[in-house]
């Protein structure tokens, strides 16, 4: 049987409890009105893609010229303007118009290909595509250009990127990287 003293003590922390209860429910206010509740379904709908969307590679779109190739290879190697490496070729900035950094491929975090530096291993390796690939009439320009500009159209269950559909980059850009991945390195 508890003594006296024990249950007074008891008592006591129960009051003290239901005293800071009652004391922040009096100083309790209505935040509701200042929380934000987003509509999620709004979000999601923006999020959501359309289909898959087919594109036919534009006329002169993959060639030799060297400033085509070299801003493939630029957009192909790096992320983004603010974290570049080297001077953005010609034609080719490190900020968009609003002055925000330009996003770029950063497609050796999957794919490998000749002077990668910790070239991916998750997408196809890249390396001599244009030998293995091109040459030999398995793949052709239009089907690379393809891949890059949406993914989606003979694979619904893709992870790369879904760059022209998206526009995350544009018909040039998507050119100039097609040119870099089939040309000879």
């Amino acid at each position: 049987m508890p003594s006296k003293v024990q249950t007074g003590g008891m008592r006591m922390k129960k009051t003290v409890m239901m005293s800071l209860l009652v004391g922040a429910s009096l100083f309790a206010a209505d935040y509701s009105s200042v929380i934000e509740t987003p509509n999620a379904s709004k979000i999601i709908e923006k999020d959501l893609m359309g289909p898959p969307t087919k594109f036919t590679m534009p006329a002169n779109c993959v060639t030799t010229d060297a400033d085509a190739i070299a801003r493939g290879s630029f957009i192909f190697h790096n992320l983004n303007g603010g974290k570049t490496k080297g001077d953005a070729p010609k034609g080719l900035a490190k900020n968009n118009a609003d002055g925000k950094p330009k996003q770029y491929g950063n497609c050796v975090a999957c794919h490998n290909i000749e002077g990668a530096v910790g070239g991916g291993n998750i997408g196809p390796d890249l390396t001599g595509y244009k030998d293995m690939f091109v040459a030999t009439g398995v793949r052709d320009n239009q089907f690379v250009y393809q891949k890059i500009a949406d993914p989606r159209v003979d694979n619904k269950d893709t992870h790369m990127t879904v760059n022209l559909t998206t526009k995350l980059f544009n018909e040039r850009e998507i050119c100039d990287m097609t040119s870099y991945i089939v040309s000879p390195k």
